[in-house]
């Protein structure tokens, strides 16, 4: 008897690891975050009135509020070595595309993360794939774009930021924390939520670059789906929307370029659940939630000219980091970064983060 009953809780002890841990060959679970803000880290470009580069600027000529608060900051005008993703999207869409893609590996050390830095890269379509884990060998860089494959036509691209954070967040601390989103701004089948993501993105203090793979080329060059029955007359059916490249949600909603000023409330309410606001441009979302920057591309100079300029910022920065004197404040705080020594400055930081939010 007592055999028996060991037998049975063994049983019991046995299946309930099985359900813990994946099967064989099964994706790992989407990273979740629980964790409050420490240390917040605010790259600062800053640009002169005819958006030149301002070098030379020194700890003492900074000032930085939050949520209009003054905070006691450190800033470090030194170069601080690069954690950088690269992630890419890998679905049939882009199946056209990914050869100029697998081009730029050898752009990534020189431009990029430098000879103290470290690139990973990740491909995905409706699965999440490591392609390299963090290497400073431009060759194993190179090699790990080449390996990467058009699959489905699902682009996971909320996850595969969400899995970006994910592998930058046990990077050491004094590194910067980067990713290089190449994809299309579209979302297809990602399980994760975009609000989630973002507020990880910020408390890990990672910042998010896009290169944004243009919508017209991947439909005109996207294999075509198999034909299905359209009950509308023809005189009933809209234009494709795919095929124009759409404008910025901040566009579309304000009529303008959509700087912080406007960019700030609509975040917000993404925030605090209102709508989902940025639901057809995640990217967009990301881009200016972490103060990285867009850019897009159609051809294989264009996406060169992209790597180039997010290296030229990268290595422009500099980099203020302090320890929140308001805590206490719930809710949304916005950053904001002022140069008195420099009225003709015009500072550029990440717009704020989201303090103590509810993960649903």
């Amino acid at each position: 008897m007592a055999a028996i009953r060991l037998w049975i809780i063994g049983l019991v002890c046995f299946a309930t690891l099985a359900a813990q841990e994946p099967a064989f060959g099964q994706e790992e679970p989407l990273a979740q975050f629980r964790t409050t803000v420490d240390v917040v880290v605010a790259p600062v470009v800053v640009r002169d009135r005819d958006g030149n580069y301002v070098h030379g600027l020194q700890p003492s000529d900074f000032r930085l509020f939050d949520n209009g608060k003054e905070q006691n900051i450190q800033v470090d005008v030194a170069y601080q070595p690069i954690s950088l993703v690269i992630a890419v999207q890998a679905n049939s869409n882009v199946e056209a595309v990914l050869p100029k893609i697998k081009k730029i590996g050898s752009m990534i050390q020189p431009l990029i993360i430098g000879e103290q830095g470290e690139a990973a890269v990740l491909a995905f379509d409706h699965r999440l794939d490591v392609k390299q884990d963090f290497t400073n060998d431009p060759e194993k860089i190179s090699a790990a774009l080449e390996k990467i494959r058009p699959g489905s036509r699902t682009s996971r691209l909320v996850d595969a930021v969400n899995r970006g954070v994910f592998l930058l967040r046990s990077r050491p601390k004094e590194r910067r924390r980067i990713i290089l989103l190449i994809a299309e701004t579209r979302d297809y089948g990602s399980e994760g939520r975009a609000r989630e993501t973002l507020i990880a993105a910020q408390l890990h203090n990672v910042t998010v670059y896009t290169v944004n793979i243009s919508r017209v080329v991947t439909t005109l060059t996207a294999r075509p789906q198999p034909p299905r029955p359209n009950p509308l007359p023809p005189a009933a059916r809209g234009l494709p929307s795919s095929v124009p490249a759409t404008p910025t949600t901040v566009q579309q909603t304000f009529g303008t370029e959509g700087g912080r000023a406007e960019f700030v409330p609509l975040m917000v309410e993404v925030f605090r659940n209102v709508k989902a606001i940025f639901k057809d441009n995640p990217a967009e979302f990301f881009t200016k939630g972490t103060g990285g920057v867009e850019y897009s591309f159609t051809r294989q100079r264009g996406l060169e000219e992209a790597i180039s300029r997010v290296g030229e910022e990268l290595h422009s920065q500099y980099l203020i980091s302090y320890s929140p004197n308001n805590k206490e404040e719930g809710g949304f705080h916005e950053i904001t970064v002022d140069i008195p020594s420099r009225r003709d400055a015009r500072p550029q930081t990440r717009p704020g983060y989201w303090l103590a939010a509810k993960f649903e």
